[in-house]
């Protein structure tokens, strides 16, 4: 946690005791007692049920719970789906005409975005199947849509490491 002093300015609180803190102010680590400083916090903070902490390091995690649940994934971790062979690598797109030149995508950037059409397909699909008001046929012929949909990227299976990460024509 951020704190401003009196004296010192803003510094990094690092270790809390029973009567001290050490609070690093500019490189320089300090031991003060925060019940004689005249200390605030130089960030805003925010307590839910008795938890104090950061206001950034809370909306971070918020943020972050909330597009894992929604289906979004840190493209570092993405990139782990990647089959070895392919890390590294680049697709190539060549026109007809040689006067135009090709284009090259590396293949963390295509994985990347191929991963969050896999996982928007998801959630149609769990949107789909928990709607309050379509009936049992709608959801079915919906669901045939969404199926279509995988069955058409089946092409790039070839670039995920495990199998059951792959696209599949039945659906998920």
């Amino acid at each position: 946690m951020k704190v401003v002093h009196p004296q010192y300015g803003v510094g990094v609180v690092e270790k809390i005791s029973n009567v001290d803190a050490a609070i690093r102010f500019d490189n320089v680590l300090r031991t003060v007692d925060p019940q004689l400083a005249d200390m605030a916090p130089a960030e805003a903070v925010v307590r839910v049920e008795g938890l104090t902490m950061p206001l950034k390091q809370f909306t971070e995690a918020a943020i972050e719970s909330t597009l894992h649940r929604m289906g979004f994934e840190n493209p570092n971790t993405v990139v782990g789906e990647l089959g070895l062979r392919w890390q590294k690598g680049k697709m190539v797109l060549h026109p007809a005409d040689p006067a135009l030149q090709t284009k090259e995508i590396p293949l963390e950037v295509f994985f990347h975005k191929l991963v969050g059409v896999r996982n928007q397909l998801r959630v149609l699909e769990q949107k789909v199947n928990s709607h309050p008001t379509l009936s049992d046929g709608e959801k079915v012929e919906m669901q045939q849509y969404v199926t279509r949909c995988y069955g058409s990227l089946t092409t790039f299976n070839i670039l995920f490491k495990n199998k059951e990460d792959q696209f599949s024509s039945k659906g998920e």
